[in-house]
Parts: structure tokens; C-alpha cells; sequence
């Protein structure tokens, strides 16, 4: 195993096509080291499993933590159209150059390509500009890119001893839309998800079935991450938003999303001067074996624009000031704690509401045993009443009064 220091990403892209690797089963790194922390890229070829009709050769780079530790979490990285695994590797050297690619010092992060094949161009999904290829890309089975990201994601998970509950995927642009279209779609893997001015939703409204009232019947799919979403309000590639915000609403998904005039950026400083809240809700700590709670048609979230046209120049946000804290899941009893963020908790150009109505449904739930159908005693402060778990098995109490002062939700079941 060849071990070399790499002063800049640069040299790393140039040694690692000096030495890619013959496609391997166990896929073999070739490893160097770059900004302090050591990098290993495998050159692979394909898995029978995946449903390829041709070979072809992939690339996947895992960056270890700063410091290494067991039990890490894991960054996963769609790259934009613009770049392929090597360059986007190389954006974290530079603060304002796709900011989203930058991994925390303490996570194990993993870098993947969508470049080598025709096929795998917009991670799997359909382009919002589409050609004949693209039209074979709806509907809502996975396609041998998304089948060849969740097996390589699962690798790493066991191969790096990963924390499964804290497996996190994000992207830009082309990356921003398979994050979304993967990522919904797999809240079996991923605890949360972050999309940079996704290029589309089209990808995601296919997998996710968005376009119908609900899932086709005899199609089970797992709870959603929970979904962070920040779209240029005069981007093009915007085009279609309002329609999957309200989608996702209606379907009770996790979803804090924010919008401004900053285009098709990926400057995190210059987007924060249209929209400070981009970054205010803490994704990297939301764990998949931990309840989460849903916020849909909220009194204080902004009007939807027409997104999609370069004139608009709106900014505004849905579900941002809402968060939760679990407080007790057992087999006979949930409670969590809800609240809106204060002036105190966030600096913002936005006015923070002091109560909102919102309506509330329960997801990840682990312990108390949830099927459809089955009656539940609530209580919320002075508020209480009986709800009825949904055909899925989710608990929506509606229109709940949330205060910026923590109030506790209390479920037990029926009697």
C-alpha cells in the first residue's frame, strides 16, 4: 500500500489516475494524505446487483477524520455537473468553492462519482431538461447509480466501523437533486439530508411518487431523513419547488427549506447575505434511531414564489423556527418537547414569530408500537385530546399552538 503526502488536491487528482487500481470485489485503496488528513480512493468496477447492461470503472474517496476514532459519523458527497469525484475532493481547500462538500474534521466523509457512465449522469435521476435517455428514468424503481451509491455508502458504513445512525448525504446542483432523490428515499440509511440549490426535483417526485395523492398501494417506504433544502428563488434550476414543498407537506415529510436571490450558488457567505437561516437548523446532529417530529402547514411560514424564473427575487422560509427535543419513548408512553427558536437562540434578518400554529406528526418512532388505525390520548400544556394513527402508521395531532417557551407533548395510547 503506497503512502504519499500531497500538499493540495491538485497533485492529488494527478497521482490518483497514475495509479488507479483494476476493478476488485474488495475494492483496494490506493492512499495519500491531503490537508492533515489521510485519503484512500478506490477504483472499482460494478456489482451484478446493481443491474448495469454494461461494465464500466467507478470512483470512490473516503477522507478519514482529522483525529481517527471509532463509531465517527459519515458526510456523504454528490458532486455538482460541473465537477466529478477528484475536483469536488479538491473544492474543500477553499473556503467559498462549494461549500457543502467541506466534512466536519470529525467525520469520516465519502466522495462519489457520477461521470464515468451515460447512464449515471444526475445520480440516476431524471435531468428537469431532459432528453430520451432521461425518460427512462421515471418512475419509482432505483436505477443501477442509486443501487451503486446505497451499496457503496453501506460499504463504508461497515468497512470504517461507521455510527449507522448517523450517516448524513448532501450535494450541489446536480448532487443537490440526487441528494434529494436518493436521500428521501432512504431514511433507512440516512439520518438527515442536505441539498444545495438542488438542479430538479424530478428525480425525488419519482421515487417518492409525489406526483400522486399518495404511495401505490403494496409500496412500503421507510420514514424520510429529515430534509434541508436551500433553492435560489431566480434560479432556473429551481423550477418546480412550490410543487414539492407542498408535496411534502401534504405528505407529512420532514422538510426545513429557505429561499432567496442567490441563484445557482454555493458560496455559503455570499447565499447567507439573501438568507441567514441557511445554515441555522443543526442536520448533523439529527441521529436515525431517535423520534422526529413533522411540521406541516405552519401559520408562520412564508408564501411560495413561482420558482424557476430569474426575475423573482423573494426570500423566505418554511418550517425554520420549529424544533424539538425527545424526552421519553418507551413502549407505553412518547413525549417530546416542542418549540420555536427565539431571538435569544438565533441571530437573523428575519422576524421570529413568538407562537405559530402548526399541525405535528411523529416519525422514527422506536419503541411504542404504532399501527394504523390505533387511538391515542394526547395532551399538549392545556391542550388534549384522542387522534387516530393514519393508514401508515403516523400520528398527526393538528393544529397545535407552539410558543418560543418549551411545551410538552404527551402520548399514551388509548383506553
Amino acid at each position: 500500500m503506497l503512502k504519499m503526502r500531497i500538499i493540495c488536491a491538485v497533485a492529488l487528482v494527478s497521482w490518483v489516475w497514475g495509479h488507479q487500481l483494476q476493478a476488485a470485489e474488495d475494492w483496494p485503496p490506493s492512499v495519500v494524505e491531503s490537508n492533515g488528513r489521510q485519503v484512500e480512493v478506490f477504483r472499482h468496477g460494478i456489482r451484478k446487483q446493481w443491474g448495469y447492461q454494461k461494465s464500466q470503472n467507478d470512483t470512490a474517496i473516503v477522507v478519514y477524520p482529522k483525529i481517527e476514532r471509532k463509531n465517527a459519523p459519515l458526510y456523504v458527497v454528490l458532486h455538482s455537473a460541473g465537477h466529478n469525484v477528484y475536483s469536488a475532493v479538491k473544492c474543500t481547500n477553499q473556503v467559498g468553492n462549494h461549500d457543502i462538500y467541506r466534512s466536519p474534521d470529525n467525520f469520516y466523509a465519502l466522495y462519489l462519482d457520477c461521470r464515468s457512465s451515460k447512464i449515471d449522469w444526475w445520480w440516476g435521476g431524471r435531468n428537469p431538461y431532459p432528453d430520451a435517455l432521461d425518460q427512462e428514468k421515471k418512475g419509482g424503481a432505483l436505477s443501477p447509480a442509486e443501487k451503486r451509491v446505497i451499496d457503496t455508502v453501506k460499504w463504508v458504513i461497515e468497512k470504517y466501523g461507521i455510527d449507522p445512525n448517523r450517516v448524513y448525504l448532501c450535494g450541489n446542483s446536480m448532487g443537490g437533486s440526487g441528494t434529494l432523490g436518493i436521500g428521501v428515499r432512504h431514511g433507512d440509511i440516512f439520518a438527515a439530508i442536505k441539498a444545495n440549490v438542488p438542479a430538479g426535483i424530478e428525480h425525488v417526485s419519482d421515487r417518492m411518487y409525489l406526483t400522486s395523492k399518495s404511495v401505490p398501494e403494496g409500496v412500503k417506504l421507510p420514514d424520510p431523513p429529515v430534509v434541508i433544502d436551500y433553492s435560489g428563488s431566480n434560479d432556473q434550476w429551481s423550477k418546480g419547488h412550490e410543487q414539492f414543498v407542498q408535496a411534502m407537506n401534504d405528505r407529512k415529510y420532514p422538510l426545513y427549506f429557505y429561499w432567496g436571490p442567490f441563484g445557482h450558488g454555493n458560496n455559503s457567505a455570499a447565499i447567507m447575505q439573501h438568507n441567514d437561516l441557511v445554515h441555522s437548523f443543526d442536520w448533523l446532529n439529527v441521529k436515525k434511531d431517535e423520534p422526529y417530529a413533522v411540521f406541516s402547514n405552519a401559520s408562520c411560514n412564508s408564501k411560495l414564489p413561482q420558482f424557476g424564473t430569474r426575475t423573482v427575487k423573494a426570500t423566505g422560509q418554511v418550517n425554520a423556527f420549529f424544533r424539538w427535543k425527545n424526552i421519553a419513548d418507551t413502549s407505553k408512553m412518547f413525549k417530546m418537547s416542542l418549540y420555536l427558536l427565539s431571538a435569544k437562540d438565533l441571530k437573523t434578518k428575519f422576524k421570529i414569530p413568538k407562537y405559530a400554529t402548526v399541525d405535528v406528526s411523529l416519525r422514527r418512532i422506536q419503541n411504542m408500537q404504532v399501527k394504523p388505525g390505533q387511538r391515542f390520548n394526547w395532551s399538549f400544556g392545556a391542550d388534549k385530546g384522542t387522534v387516530t394513527a393514519d393508514q401508515e402508521g403516523v400520528i398527526t395531532i393538528a393544529r397545535l399552538n407552539i410558543k418560543d417557551t418549551p411545551t410538552t407533548l404527551t402520548m399514551l395510547l388509548y383506553k
